[in-house]
């Protein structure tokens, strides 16, 4: 039988909404909430003839997570629409100097391979967003704690996948600023940025760095990245990873954690080429250029604000569903957080990249 598409309370007696004019919803779930609700009921029985309801809705979880692909960071559609957002607003020297830097990244031609561009700078400038997050699939690396440390390979400095550079676990609630935050974002941001700053390091160090900034200057613009709940015993959500919902907007994926809830906002991950330039145009008319001049602490700080006030359902209980007023505020924070950061790299970059003709 096929997987129950819907659960919960949120969605009672309402019609579910289309996610946003760029990115209608993959889910029409009507049909799949009953169904759901039928499987759910059927499923509350104990002793005494009756089952609480979180409890069936629990159970449907763990089936479906199951099923479910693990999170990264913003999807590979966020990532790509702040680059392209970010190719958009750079000049023809920054075009350039990028476009050089990343000719000597050892995947530059599987990066063509994906577009259909004949464009190879911006194909690689806007590919190299989510080289990051591809490499946590990449056999060719490794994660330290866990594996073996894999062979160094020509053009790349580290082969480390280096998770803890996509985010800061500051806490939130009652252990706000008395936790030591894990997660280098910030540092590391400030770090590649010196890196593909400087003319003189060497091209194999600017060709890996650039992907990364790109990269984390996403990451850093994701609430669930600058974030977490800690319960009293010092237990952290880990960015929501730890938190189960129902997101009855998505029919292929409905059971998932918070933080995937989060990272898939942006689109579908395959959106590439004319869709992805058509989502960026809508989200460059809605959402001018943001101040420039401000700092990845500003950016994560913005985040972590977010993250407080609106990641989190604001009612609970033993597995949250998302509903349609809290779906919609997500989606509006999501488009602009993306469409902020692509124009937040471009100013990074072309203050970087100033007097830099490549490397």
């Amino acid at each position: 039988m096929a997987p129950c598409a819907l659960a919960g309370r949120a969605t009672t007696g309402r019609r579910v909404m289309r996610a946003s004019a760029d990115f209608p919803s993959m889910v029409e779930g009507a049909t799949s909430l009953a169904r759901c609700r039928t499987l759910a009921t059927r499923t509350r029985r104990a002793d005494n003839g009756s089952m609480v309801r979180s409890s069936a809705k629990a159970l449907l979880l763990l089936v479906l997570l199951g099923l479910a692909p693990a999170a990264a960071a913003w999807n590979a559609a966020g990532h790509r629409i702040s680059a392209t957002i970010a190719w958009e607003n750079l000049d023809q020297n920054s075009r350039r100097a990028v476009t050089a830097i990343l000719r000597q990244h050892p995947d530059f031609d599987r990066w063509q391979a994906r577009s259909k561009s004949d464009d190879p700078g911006r194909t690689a400038f806007v590919e190299a967003s989510t080289w990051p997050d591809d490499i946590r699939r990449d056999r060719r690396f490794y994660s330290a704690g866990s594996e073996e440390p894999t062979p160094t390979l020509a053009g790349f400095p580290d082969m480390e996948r280096r998770l803890d550079w996509h985010y800061v676990d500051r806490p939130l609630g009652r252990l706000a600023g008395t936790k030591t935050p894990t997660g280098e974002i910030e540092r590391q941001i400030g770090r590649l940025a010196r890196t593909v700053g400087n003319p003189k390091a060497r091209p194999d160090e600017r060709a890996y760095a650039l992907p990364w900034l790109i990269h984390l200057v996403g990451d850093a613009h994701q609430p669930l990245h600058a974030a977490s709940r800690y319960a009293a015993d010092g237990t952290s959500d880990q960015g929501g990873n730890a938190v189960n919902i129902v997101n009855p907007f998505n029919s292929r994926y409905p059971a998932t954690t918070l933080h995937r809830y989060w990272d898939d906002l942006p689109g579908p991950p395959w959106l590439r080429d004319s869709r992805l330039a058509a989502a960026v145009g809508s989200l460059m008319s809605r959402h001018p250029a943001p101040a420039t001049g401000t700092t990845a602490a500003q950016w994560i700080d913005e985040s972590w604000h977010l993250a407080r006030d609106h990641a989190y359902p604001p009612d609970w209980d033993d597995v949250p569903t998302i509903d349609a007023i809290f779906h919609q505020n997500a989606l509006a924070i999501a488009n602009r957080r993306v469409t902020e950061a692509g124009y937040r790299l471009a100013a990074l970059l072309r203050s970087l990249l100033a007097s830099d003709g490549g490397p």
